[in-house]
């Protein structure tokens, strides 16, 4: 257990470090920068707070950027938690200073591009280690990276580039804040009528022990909620039956709702269950009976609809390499008695967790970091071919955006059939992993897509040469003539239809006042659907996006450079038709210089309220990442509103909204002082107040303006 008044003291530390900030003159922060890594350093040697460790080292990086280990240490501490692709910063500027101040610095460069999408970076950096390391074939140090992981890697970023320029036609949707938290939230599972939802967070409302892990997080909590007509109640803790003060954390759910399946730590990992009372509540936790549970690991399991088949994974020996995906079945008695691994149609050297068996009982979902993959754990997707030979289809990747570079697993379906439930670290997050729906496109089959396979060259047929032979002299045949009848006509085929040409849709990103192009993350997605756009990046700062709706869509293009104000842009495109057609847009970036002013136009509130909206946190997400990697930056936050309504009170609102901005990023470890907070009430309008959609709607609103950088 934790002791939470060594945390006290911790944070009473840092207070204390942020007060002498201030008072400390600039040309010292270089010492500066030495205190602030010491409390990080003191933060990981007693603790496992990597976060606030990260914010610590973060800021001592930032104050010398020649501090090569502060540097170094910031990166890697975002590598092992979240804004993983922020790490890139730190690792080029120790690697432009001395390159070789690790074996593997090239390696951690690439991996953080490959985190962050930018596979062909990655790919170049993974090669600079490659070349370093077959140069240096007997190199042994801690921290050398052997070559079968690079080449993995360089793999799963190409995998990757395919991948991003084909998506898979999901939506994947937020189930928002009455399910969210801006904790962690993950390993959803739902009833077969999809009406109780049960998952596991880290939160801190409502948790069973006040006191935090040893990371300064709350311990682990299982919570569940169920739905009011088409709405997610805000949900709740389960109840003492089942969690305790310490991690506790659920993994299945039986089909008919009634038996819940649990992870504990107790021996190496096991495997546990509690059953569902007449008068619903929870019985008391009991260890799983039979040979399922073991001395070693058991992570994840998955019954059957009839109850008969138990999918789960375990790192029990005998298996093909680390984690393996096993099943077991109950015997004539009804215990579970008879262990069977998947074989390696199914498992890899690598390690293999979270199965899923759907309610057919014949399509198996699970997660590999082996396979055709694109970084972590992927999601992919299987079917029982043969079950007294244990024989499964190929498995194939869900694809992306489902699958992303980092760790894709726990997936869950539902007896419908057309919707999935998993937790993601995604750009519209309220916090860390978030719980999401998936749904396929309208457009498209209800089936998952999954990644096409290469199809296996054909082997030409052996050509055998016929002897000719010698032609011998036959008698004449006398034949009797036979009527011959016309043939019937063939019936005209019918004209296929035309196929559908995908629009070309171009972006170009240039700086404002130069003109020169800036090499910047474009994204574009469904505004309403959510459907992300493949996209192929030419270089130049020139995107090519592939639209293949037929349909006239709405579709948010989203800009970020570090240095420039980044942009969320509504732009509407025709549906593709039979006729080659390509559009060009150009993004003009500004520059974040004094006196820049944007507004954040996605930011939405509830009425009359101060509290975001959901769709808020992708704008909110990107303004907290703008700061991070402009750490200069000081903004003013100013809040508006129309002119409905007292003026005080439209004043006191755009006020508390305002300071709700601060305090998301705050929350998210920005400086509070580089922040300044005003409410404008209804005094600075963009337009008429006498209409709403083309007036009131744009005055209310939220505005950043750049006070330093």
């Amino acid at each position: 257990m934790y002791n939470l008044s060594r945390v006290l003291i911790l944070f009473s530390a840092f207070s204390l470090l942020v007060g002498l900030k201030t008072l400390l003159a600039q040309e010292q922060d270089k010492e500066q920068a030495k205190v602030y890594m010491e409390q990080a350093e003191l933060i990981l040697a007693e603790t496992k707070a990597e976060d606030d460790a990260r914010d610590l080292m973060v800021t001592a990086a930032n104050y010398d950027t020649t501090f090569i280990k502060a540097n170094f240490e910031a990166g890697r501490l975002y590598m092992a938690t979240v804004g993983k692709e922020l790490a890139v910063k730190y690792f080029l500027r120790v690697y432009r200073q001395n390159p070789d101040y690790r074996f593997d610095l090239e390696y951690w460069i690439g991996w953080s591009y490959h985190l962050g999408l930018q596979f062909d970076k990655a790919i170049t950096y993974y090669t600079l280690y490659k070349n370093k390391l077959a140069k240096k074939g007997n190199y042994q140090g801690k921290d050398k990276v052997d070559m079968k992981e690079v080449d993995r890697k360089i793999l799963e970023c190409n995998n990757g580039k395919e991948f991003v320029a084909s998506p898979k036609p999901f939506s994947i949707v937020n189930l928002g804040r009455e399910i969210n938290s801006e904790f962690e939230d993950y390993a959803p599972v739902l009833n077969s009528s999809e009406n109780e939802i049960i998952f596991t967070t880290r939160r801190r409302d409502g948790n069973t022990y006040e006191n935090v892990a040893d990371d300064n997080k709350p311990y682990e909590d299982i919570f569940t909620s169920t739905k009011n007509g088409a709405n997610w109640q805000r949900a709740k803790n389960i109840g003492p039956s089942i969690n305790t003060r310490f991690f506790d954390s659920n993994l299945a759910f039986s089909p008919d709702g009634n038996m819940l399946f649990i992870y504990k730590d107790e021996g190496a990992g096991d495997i546990f269950y509690s059953e569902r009372q007449k008068d619903g509540s929870w019985s008391q936790v009991e260890a799983l009976p039979g040979v399922i549970n073991s001395s070693y690991r058991e992570s994840s399991v998955s019954i059957t609809k009839d109850g008969e088949h138990l999918f789960f994974a375990s790192e029990r020996p005998g298996g093909f390499g680390g984690s393996d995906i096993y099943v077991c079945t109950k015997d004539s008695r009804g215990e579970w008695s008879k262990v069977k691994n998947l074989g390696p149609g199914i498992n890899t050297e690598y390690d293999e967790d979270g199965p899923y068996i759907d309610y057919d009982g014949k399509t198996l979902y699970f997660s590999s970091m082996g396979r055709k993959g694109m970084g972590g754990f992927d999601i992919f997707k299987s079917n029982l071919i043969n079950q007294d030979k244990n024989e499964w289809s190929e498995p194939e990747n869900m694809g992306y955006p489902i699958n992303t570079p980092d760790n894709d697993v726990f997936i869950s379906g539902t007896k419908s059939g057309d919707k999935w439930y998993y937790s993601s670290v995604r750009e519209d997050g309220l916090g860390y992993s978030d719980i999401y729906m998936i749904t396929p496109s309208k457009e498209e089959p209800k089936t998952p897509p999954v990644a096409a396979k290469e199809p296996e060259p054909v082997k030409p047929e052996p050509v055998v040469e016929i002897p000719k032979e010698t032609p011998k002299e036959t008698p004449p045949v006398v034949t009797t003539p036979v009527e011959v009848k016309p043939e019937p006509k063939p019936e005209p085929k019918k004209p296929e239809k035309p196929a559908i040409i995908p629009i070309k849709y171009v972006v170009k990103v240039v700086d404002a006042e130069s003109k020169n192009p800036l090499e910047a993350k474009v994204r574009m997605q469904g505004l309403k659907d959510k459907i992300v756009v493949g996209a192929v990046e030419q270089g130049g700062g020139v995107i090519e996006f592939t639209i293949t709706s037929s349909a006239a869509k709405e579709y948010r293009l989203s800009v970020e450079q570090e240095g420039y104000v980044f942009q969320n842009l509504t732009v509407k495109v025709p549906g593709a038709t039979t006729k080659e057609n390509t559009i060009t847009k150009t993004v003009e970036m500004r520059k974040l210089v004094v006196g820049v002013v944007s507004v954040l136009r996605n930011i939405y509130f509830d009425f009359d309220k101060a509290t975001f909206k959901t769709e808020s946190y992708s704008e909110l997400n990107k303004l907290e990442t703008m700061m991070k990697q402009n750490t200069n930056l000081q903004v003013e936050i100013g809040g508006h509103t129309d002119s409905v309504g007292d003026y005080l009170t439209n004043k006191i609102l755009s006020e508390r909204r305002a300071n709700a901005v601060k305090s998301f990023l705050t929350s998210k470890g920005i400086d509070t002082r580089r922040i300044k907070t005003v409410g404008y009430g209804e005094s600075k309008p963009l337009a008429s107040n006498d209409d709403e959609l083309e007036g009131r709607q744009f005055n209310r609103r939220v505005e950043f303006k750049v006070l330093s950088n």
